[in-house]
């Protein structure tokens, strides 16, 4: 097994696993700011007690200060994220994360000084009216949490290529990264809750019942797992490529939340289609890349 290969598979065990992150955050009671905070403060206790300490001490300050930005974009990241959840479905949420691609084909050629390939572009463009057609039929209500969706998705792409930037020159340890990364997304919730608290001081921030669990199997299967994995994929794989991946979340996403939450009375058939047109992009990045780089291969 190639390199490559073993890198799509991690990636895609990744993201069933991350679908199954809306339907947890429609389970955990919590708000999005105490959801996101309890996740990563347990990613982070767990990760202490495994992470090579010698290796922590020896980061660079450079390379330091760009894992704390990707982590703060991270932790900002999931806050819109579980906003949109909280404040349309769990099936908005997932769909909303189809824009990454768009703004990964703007954003990875800028991060990482590389040309813009045009069949990027143009799957990202291609995502567009089926974005058009999910926020078209959904509730005026839900439109809220689809426009703080799109600004999380947004983020993915710029932190998903300063990290494969990080990953291209000399990386530390992919446990490290993630610890770094994922007690950064801790200390920015922690910058934000004293203000959020301000301005709603009812918010509970205790976890009850069975919040408890889901929190635990957010913060370990759904967060430590696929995240170490992924960064031990992007070491192989384009930061459009990674994202492009992701966006098949949605497909686990929204048939989860049909299985469980029946969300499927809550949406009419042009939502799914707009759905539909997104994964269609997204199963054509393979076989696009095939034919325009496999083609300049044999010219040459």
């Amino acid at each position: 097994m190639t390199d490559k290969l073993r890198a799509y598979l991690y990636l895609h065990f990744c993201v069933m696993l991350w679908g199954f992150t809306a339907i947890l955050g429609k389970l955990i009671t919590l708000q999005a700011l105490p959801l996101v905070w309890w996740r990563v403060l347990l990613c982070s206790v767990a990760l202490w007690f495994i992470i090579p300490k010698a290796a922590l001490r020896s980061i660079s300050r450079p390379v330091l200060r760009q894992l704390v930005l990707v982590g703060c974009l991270v932790g900002v990241h999931w806050l819109c994220f579980y906003g949109a959840v909280k404040l349309s479905n769990a099936s908005v949420a997932v769909a909303t994360m189809g824009a990454t691609s768009l703004f990964s084909a703007l954003a990875e050629p800028v991060i990482l000084k590389q040309r813009i390939r045009w069949y990027e572009l143009a799957l990202g463009i291609l995502i567009l009216p089926g974005m058009a057609l999910v926020v078209g039929h959904i509730d005026f209500s839900m439109k809220i949490g689809f426009a703080i969706g799109v600004v999380g998705a947004f983020l993915a792409a710029v932190f998903t290529a300063l990290n494969k930037r990080i990953l291209d020159k000399t990386p530390p340890p992919a446990l490290v990264m993630t610890f770094v990364e994922l007690f950064s997304a801790f200390l920015i919730c922690c910058v934000a809750m004293p203000f959020v608290l301000y301005w709603q001081p009812t918010m509970r921030i205790q976890p009850m019942g069975s919040d408890i669990a889901w929190l635990l199997v957010l913060a370990i299967a759904c967060t430590l797992l696929p995240y170490y994995l992924s960064l031990v994929a992007m070491r192989h794989l384009t930061a459009f490529a990674t994202n492009l991946t992701i966006n098949l979340e949605p497909v686990y996403g929204v048939l989860l939340a049909i299985l469980i939450f029946r969300e499927d009375k809550e949406m009419d058939p042009g939502f799914y289609l707009g759905v539909l047109i997104i994964l269609v992009a997204v199963f054509s990045h393979p076989l696009l890349k095939w034919m325009v780089e496999g083609k300049k291969v044999a010219s040459s």
